[in-house]
């Protein structure tokens, strides 16, 4: 289903060669972090388990607890979450960001926006089988009111399926959507949730149209206006995947190196989690939005050995 990512399979592919080189990179004084970024870089994720089997075979090591000891910092975190299976990779992240004091809503946001509802209902079995727990429950116990709701909304995975759209009820919703906002003393939140939460993509993109005509505002001028805080960023990030998942992402990789200090959880979740999916539509995206890279992006605000695996994840510039 995905083809339009940096990271493919690599060949030739041979898991015990790659494992021993592993192995001797790591082994005695210091690391040999070039051939360790190297070879994690450019397997895709299914030949990097494989690796970790074959490691774990012919050493007796686990190969991720020999990466936590011998690498550090935002370079460690990289290669540890190349390692994390892709399909743990969505709930793993969710996990972390309701654990302990204070939740991390924008992972909630950015994860449960973008995922296709197959994608969601695969999070939502692996986050049952991995830690025994319905993210569900765990995401309600964490969050509250509208924002809780439209992320509980989302968990259900079961938006319209894309087929046909039915011009009566696009032109339907977006008069809901601009009775709900614009033309309402306060809003009503619920509208735009069930709206945005639950139609077709393809027939979304029609009310956004719709709405633009009948209002002389774009959807995403309103919800700005008409609501804020956690709510507004989420439905704006709804919006945008509606839109294009690569545009949201494009942005969202731009915001986490803009201006002082990088935001690098981001930055690795993103480029980890799409490398193998469409990071060559983000490329595009950031390129044509952005005007500049996302190459030279990278290369300006990271540096060292992180750089260097950031950038080969990247896997070219655009320039």
């Amino acid at each position: 289903q995905y083809t339009r990512g940096t990271v493919t399979a690599f060949a030739p592919f041979d898991a015990r060669a790659d494992a021993e080189a592993l192995r001797k990179a790591m082994k005695g004084l210091g690391t040999d972090e070039e051939t360790v970024l190297t070879i994690l870089t450019t397997r895709n994720n299914a030949q990097r388990q494989e690796i970790a089997s074959a490691f774990k075979t012919l050493f007796g090591r686990d190969l991720v607890d020999d990466l936590k000891s011998e690498l550090t910092g935002k370079f460690e975190t990289l290669m540890v979450s190349l390692m994390r299976p892709a399909y743990i990779f969505d709930a793993h992240a969710l996990k972390h960001a309701i654990k302990g004091a204070g939740t991390n809503e924008k992972v909630l946001t950015e994860i449960l926006a973008s995922r296709t509802p197959a994608e969601v209902q695969n999070i939502k079995q692996v986050y049952l089988q991995e830690y025994e727990a319905n993210l569900e429950d765990k995401i309600t116990g964490e969050t509250s009111g509208h924002f809780q709701r439209l992320l509980v909304v989302l968990l259900q995975a079961n938006r319209d399926p894309d087929v046909g759209v039915d011009e009566a009820l696009v032109e339907q919703d977006a008069q809901v959507l601009f009775r709900a906002g614009e033309l309402k003393w306060g809003t009503d939140e619920e509208k735009f949730i069930t709206i945005l939460g639950t139609r077709s993509v393809s027939h979304l993109r029609r009310v956004f149209d719709k709405y633009m005509t009948i209002s002389g505002f774009q959807i995403e001028e309103t919800i700005d206006r008409e609501t804020s805080g956690d709510l507004e960023k989420l439905l704006l990030a709804v919006v945008k995947c509606i839109r294009s998942v690569p545009a949201y992402f494009a942005e969202t990789l731009y915001y986490s190196m803009k201006g002082a200090g990088t935001d690098d959880d981001t930055l690795i979740r993103v480029m980890v989690s799409r490398s193998e999916i469409d990071l060559l539509d983000i490329r595009r995206e950031f390129r044509k939005n952005f005007a500049k890279s996302l190459y030279q992006t990278i290369q300006k605000d990271t540096s060292g050995d992180y750089r260097k695996a950031l950038l080969l994840l990247c896997g070219g510039d655009d320039d």
